[in-house]
């Protein structure tokens, strides 16, 4: 696969309507002309889940019928949420699958824990709902692959909420390095640096009575509730997250890998290391960690994307919390996601700055529009698959503490079964949300 042009760039923003109408008309779309709306359940409304629940009721052709959550607390107040942004009264239901039943529901918001993501968006394709599901896109490697089978063998849009894919100063920085603005990219660093919470040590008790922790859990293996699990905790823990590279890291490692302007692949060597050098508590993430990906493109080229985490830390750097640089054969980029970029040419010379905030009403309006066109949306879960991806991976290097030979074609690693364990996850026996193929 050749290196981005800025022609293939933005071959790949407008390509998806040359191809959009064979998917339309195989869609079996519902909401399809200006007048009409678009029926959507919510699954998950607490935290982001509760910005997505606005998000959408602010749109005049929006109608959410139904929401869903395992937390009776939560699930009433999204119930409330609505009546008050709607008017109207949703469907209340702890269990999802009520969601997928009903035939009116065009489409499906997933904001759960990172470990449903992937077996609710299959789910939820199967049932012929189209999907807008938070990152990460998958709990590992595999359900990533099996979330694209899913929506493609569905014909269902599927958009993930890494929202700077449809942000205006993202994307017009993403041209720029693509149209050749710092020289050949040849290596992009991203970093994490904020100051996360220490989440304590716990000891397991029963789960409070608004909370049915076994529907939770779902097709996890099941462990003791904790009070330092939820909510959001989880993220820091192996069974139901992808530690903060996965939480915050992904935004950034998304926009770090589409502005190295390698294609959509995965890299070739991954090497990493890293710990638990502050925290002191029940977190299995490291909360310090240096991961390098190594890429061989076409030709004996190779290019490298860096990512920096440090959880710990009470500034930013180089004037963003998180960020990412662009290192070019004439120049670099730095960029925050939040704030802006500027762009330096030889010896420092800033030449161009641009300036903007994440946009999530335009996200979110960009998956709206697609699944009336049948264009693959701007954060498409396959182009997002190579993102997540580098979150695993990158938690499997520091896991195993060493560096680590990949196939990108097979997604397995080379000569290293400890590796390999790790490219999927354990499942409670016979759930029945456990994906098949895994």
């Amino acid at each position: 696969m050749n290196t981005t042009t800025r022609r293939t760039f933005l071959k790949q923003s407008t390509a998806v309507a040359a191809s959009a109408a064979a998917f339309h008309v195989a869609s079996n779309l519902r909401a399809q002309s200006a007048n009409e709306k678009f029926t959507l359940g919510i699954v998950g409304p607490g935290g982001m889940g509760t910005n997505l629940l606005k998000t959408f009721a602010g749109f005049g052709d929006v109608n959410i019928a139904s929401v869903s959550d395992v937390d009776a607390n939560r699930l009433a107040a999204a119930v409330k949420n609505v009546e008050t942004l709607k008017g109207k009264t949703p469907k209340a239901e702890k269990d999802f699958r009520r969601i997928l039943e009903d035939k009116a529901v065009d489409a499906v918001v997933i904001a759960t824990p990172d470990h449903w993501h992937a077996p609710a968006t299959i789910l939820a394709c199967d049932a012929g709902k189209h999907v807008y599901v938070e990152k990460p896109g998958s709990h590992n490697i595999r359900e990533g692959r099996l979330m694209i089978e899913a929506a493609r063998r569905n014909k269902r849009v599927v958009q993930v909420g890494t929202q700077s894919r449809s942000t205006a100063h993202v994307r017009a920085a993403m041209e720029k390095l693509a149209g050749g603005a710092v020289g050949d990219v040849l290596a992009v660093r991203v970093w994490n640096s904020q100051l996360r919470g220490n989440i304590g040590k716990k000891q397991p008790c029963d789960p409070p009575p608004h909370l049915d922790f076994d529907a939770w859990v779902g097709p996890a293996p099941m462990v003791p509730y904790r009070p330092n699990l939820l909510p959001s905790i989880w993220r820091w823990w192996f069974a139901f997250g992808a530690g903060d590279m996965g939480n915050d890291g992904v935004h950034d490692l998304d926009i770090g890998r589409w502005g190295l302007c390698a294609g959509d692949r995965h890299p070739n060597r991954i090497c990493a290391l890293g710990g638990k050098y502050f925290f002191d508590d029940d977190q299995q993430f490291p909360d310090t960690q240096t991961v390098v990906f190594e890429y061989d493109l076409d030709g004996g080229k190779k290019k490298q994307l860096i990512y920096e985490q440090r959880i710990w830390a009470p500034y930013v750097q180089e004037g963003h919390e998180n960020g990412d640089g662009y290192y070019g054969t004439k120049g670099y980029m730095i960029l925050g996601k939040g704030k802006g970029w500027d762009l330096f040419a030889a010896r420092n010379k800033l030449v161009e700055k641009g300036e903007g905030k994440v946009d999530l009403p335009a996200h979110t309006r960009n998956f709206l529009d697609c699944i009336k066109t049948g264009a693959h949306p701007n954060a498409d879960v396959e182009v997002h698959h190579y993102s997540a991806c580098l979150c695993h991976l990158g938690n499997i290097a520091t896991r195993l503490g060493r560096t680590l030979q990949f196939d990108p074609q097979k997604e397995r690693f080379l000569g290293d079964d400890d590796a390999n364990k790790l490219v999927h996850r354990e499942y409670r026996p016979g759930h029945w949300a456990v994906p098949k193929g895994v």
